[in-house]
């Protein structure tokens, strides 16, 4: 038979697990989730990273990435390989952060309306999931996500606190032949146009010396225009570097903490 001593241990422990159940159900899931969103009838795969100290108590930052041309596709997950996430793995302590990480479809480009909606679509589904903030969201890409960043940015001025543009530009790369591809603006001085349409908003732009897919000039034409439009920009140039400077960009200390202080003035 057993014993008096034995079914009371019994009955506290059958006690416990019923009471710690339902606390280890609310235990959110994070890390890197998948995630799907549905925009103009169409289901596009994006992930959502999520920081191990996510709670429903407070509001999030949240940075949208939009990756380069070789990370394209349908799967959901190679735009994870290359870029931010790459960055969040390697130094996850400095991204107390919801991240947004949708998929441009192959053979596409950020610039298309479709690519932007899904895009768009994906961070607002994140804001809601993950108690965004909206006085901090932030927009960074790389390459074909960095002509991206300036599109969606200036198509959507006071929507970002900042912007992280990486060898990006607003003029396609001379034989750059993509279907649904244009350039971010098409006026005489496209460069003026994008700079005064977010000359208010915090950007930090960062180039290789040497690309030889994304001519610096791009870059460097941006800034001069923001600074002329009395905009507030950073610009880091690495000498020597071709196309891959965005793995020594997202490894800049001070990037992160500088962005994540950028904060947009509350509505009145």
């Amino acid at each position: 038979m057993i014993s008096y001593r034995r079914l009371k241990v019994l009955a506290c422990l059958i006690c416990g697990f019923v009471w710690a159940s339902p606390l280890w159900a609310r235990q959110p899931d994070t890390g890197f989730l998948n995630r799907t969103v549905v925009a103009d009838g169409v289901t596009y795969k994006y992930q959502v990273f999520v920081p191990s100290n996510w709670t429903k108590k407070m509001t999030w930052p949240v940075i949208l990435f939009l990756h380069g041309y070789g990370e394209e596709g349908e799967d959901g997950l190679v735009q994870t390989e290359v870029g931010l996430a790459t960055a969040i793995r390697t130094h996850v302590d400095r991204f107390p952060t919801v991240v947004v990480i949708p998929q441009c479809r192959k053979k596409d480009w950020w610039t298309n309306p479709a690519m932007e909606a899904q895009a768009l679509k994906a961070l607002d589904q994140t804001m809601k999931e993950f108690k965004g903030d909206p006085q901090r969201i932030y927009l960074t890409g790389l390459s074909m996500g960095g002509y991206g960043t300036w599109a969606l940015g200036s198509q959507h001025p006071g929507r970002f606190a900042a912007l992280v543009p990486i060898c990006g530009g607003v003029r396609l790369p001379p034989g750059h032949d993509v279907p649904n591809a244009h350039d971010t603006d098409d006026s005489a001085d496209p460069y003026t146009a994008v700079a005064q349409k977010i000359a208010m908003t915090p950007v930090w732009v960062f180039h290789g010396g040497a690309d030889d897919t994304v001519p610096v000039t791009e870059s460097r034409q941006m800034v001069a225009a923001l600074k002329a439009a009395g905009g507030n920009v950073r610009y880091t140039e690495y000498p020597g570097v071709k196309h891959d400077s965005w793995d020594t960009a997202y490894a800049e200390p001070d990037l992160f903490p500088w962005l994540l202080a950028q904060k947009l003035s509350p509505p009145k």
